[in-house]
């Protein structure tokens, strides 16, 4: 049996199970409300009565998460998806709700959370120094909202918890804002007004491509065939398999190098991140694009530059075979083809 205390305006539900020792122990639950409260102490009567009770052992979500992340999200999160879901845990989640009791939690108590999400200041990205927002938008919001959902899933199919509270919660709605797309003459103008030629090639193969940003900084000499037989029967290509992208040293380490083709070195020991060459996310990331003439044949001509410097600064050069690389041949931030 169970019963209900009131102590400092909060209810207790008492119970008594027995743990893997043998031992007989008693166990506190609290809860807001009453009701609440009276649903709980149901709930352990039917399942006991069942013979499927289950003594939650995690006592904070602090402890749930971080056994969360280590039996769940090492395993099934790409590095970018582990990079993102992280941050969101330690600027946004532990911090503020990290040492509240499993038992506390509810849907109630979810939904208050989200809704005071949207008045806190929004953290600073420490790669780029930058915050798109003020405060926490509500596309974080549903992001926090996916990531606790999943933790609470797990949760109960580890028998840590009964429920999900994060089931029939409120999520803030968000109103996706329109991108600004380039048009064909804005494309023409960019390029005619554009001095600087690696970044003409960059505008070009972006558009002619459709590659994301890290894919380009990614792409290598032997994923492109420029060949004068290929070009000539419009054969040219790309071949995307791997993207280029700048991760916490923190995070390299936690997945011991999952994903990861390539550690670029850095020039200083102390920076908490690296860039790195990495798998793409999806599969479906991986695809071969045809080049039209013009862009295969302004890669002809970049190829004809950098082998050239490579020539001029001999040893100096550090090659990694990238066609977006520095002078010296190292690979190249977002800010240098993004701009600042």
């Amino acid at each position: 049996m169970a019963s209900i205390r009131e102590r400092n305006g909060k209810f207790n539900v008492i119970y008594s199970y027995t743990n893997e020792k043998g031992e007989r122990k008693q166990k506190w639950e609290t809860y807001e409300t009453k009701a609440e409260a009276k649903r709980r102490k149901k709930e352990i009567e039917y399942k006991k009565e069942m013979g499927s009770f289950v003594v939650r052992k995690c006592k904070t979500l602090d402890e749930l998460i971080t056994e969360y992340v280590a039996l769940y999200g090492k395993e099934n999160w790409a590095l970018s998806t582990y990079e993102g879901n992280v941050s969101l845990i330690n600027n946004y989640i532990l911090p503020i709700i990290g040492d509240t009791k499993l038992s506390e939690i509810n849907t109630r108590f979810i939904e208050r959370y989200y809704q005071s999400l949207l008045k806190r200041r929004a953290v600073i990205n420490p790669l780029n120094k930058t915050s798109r927002n003020e405060f926490v938008s509500s596309s974080t919001v549903r992001d926090v909202n996916k990531l606790l959902r999943n933790c609470f899933e797990q949760a109960v199919k580890w028998e840590l918890m009964e429920k999900n509270p994060c089931t029939h919660a409120t999520v803030p709605k968000h109103k996706s804002q329109k991108r600004d797309i380039w048009t064909a003459d804005t494309l023409m103008y960019a390029l005619s007004v554009c001095e600087d030629e690696r970044l003409k090639l960059a505008i070009n193969l972006s558009f002619s491509c459709s590659l994301q940003i890290g894919e380009l900084l990614g792409l290598t000499w032997d994923c492109v065939d420029i060949s004068p037989e290929a070009i000539e029967e419009n054969r040219a290509y790309v071949f995307i398999n791997k993207e280029s992208q700048r991760i916490r040293k923190e995070s390299l380490n936690a997945l011991d190098g999952k994903d990861v083709l390539l550690v670029f070195p850095t020039n200083h020991k102390k920076n908490s991140t690296v860039r790195i060459l990495k798998t793409p996310k999806t599969e479906s990331s991986v695809r071969k694009i045809f080049l039209p003439k013009s862009v295969a044949n302004m890669l002809v001509d970049w190829k004809a530059e950098q082998d050239e410097m490579k020539e001029i600064l001999g040893d100096e050069y550090m090659d990694y075979n990238l066609v977006m690389a520095s002078t010296f041949g190292l690979p190249l931030g977002d800010g240098a083809i993004r701009g600042p």
